[in-house]
């Protein structure tokens, strides 16, 4: 049998709360991110300096979304109830039981904080317990050394490089490192990532 397809939802945590992507969600995310060169340095996109440059974004991500390509949430700081940043499963193949967690960033001030670690703990724990995905794959720039460490941090691991995969805004490439997790390994993953937690 195929996974199952990930459908709209919230997942809900200690410390975030996963919920779809919205339009209402946009003053919160700009206020969070929105001008900062550094939260954007290394997406392929130019830094939104409005609301409404951040705006044509989502829209392009809840357009895929209305398509069937994604599925985005907003991540919301339950101490605050605001939204700090976006996150979304990508390149999803029931058949093969593979899909991608990516297009995510946060805003700066929730950076070395549980924020990433708990929206990556829910959005694992949904696929491969819920949705019955054998394999969750990330991919980064080469040059995103903080990325690279985080998506290592979980448990996953690295497999190779597609070279000069992607073009960039600014006309300089990218090279995507790829990284994985399959079902067998998420149990001890699981485990490492409660305590990160716990630890606080």
């Amino acid at each position: 049998m195929p996974a199952a397809t990930p459908v709209p939802t919230v997942l809900e945590g200690g410390r975030v709360r996963l919920e779809p992507l919205t339009p209402a969600h946009l003053p919160d995310l700009f206020a969070a991110g929105g001008g900062d060169d550094e939260v954007w340095r290394w997406l392929p996109h130019r830094t939104p300096r409005t609301e409404d440059e951040l705006g044509v974004l989502a829209g392009q991500l809840l357009a895929d979304a209305g398509r069937g390509l994604c599925v985005p949430f907003a991540v919301v700081d339950r101490t605050t109830g605001r939204a700090v940043g976006w996150t979304a499963y990508l390149e999803v193949v029931e058949e093969d039981e593979r899909l991608e967690i990516g297009w995510t960033w946060y805003g700066r001030a929730v950076w070395r904080t549980a924020v990433n670690t708990e929206s990556k703990l829910l959005l694992l724990t949904h696929a491969f317990e819920d949705l019955g995905y054998g394999r969750v794959q990330w991919k980064t720039h080469h040059r995103n050394e903080r990325s690279r460490a985080a998506i290592a941090r979980l448990g996953a691991v690295q497999e190779g490089v597609l070279r000069r995969h992607r073009r960039y805004p600014d006309g300089s490439w990218r090279d995507s490192v790829y990284f994985s997790m399959l079902a067998d390994e998420w149990p001890a993953a699981k485990a490492r990532l409660a305590a990160r937690l716990a630890r606080g």
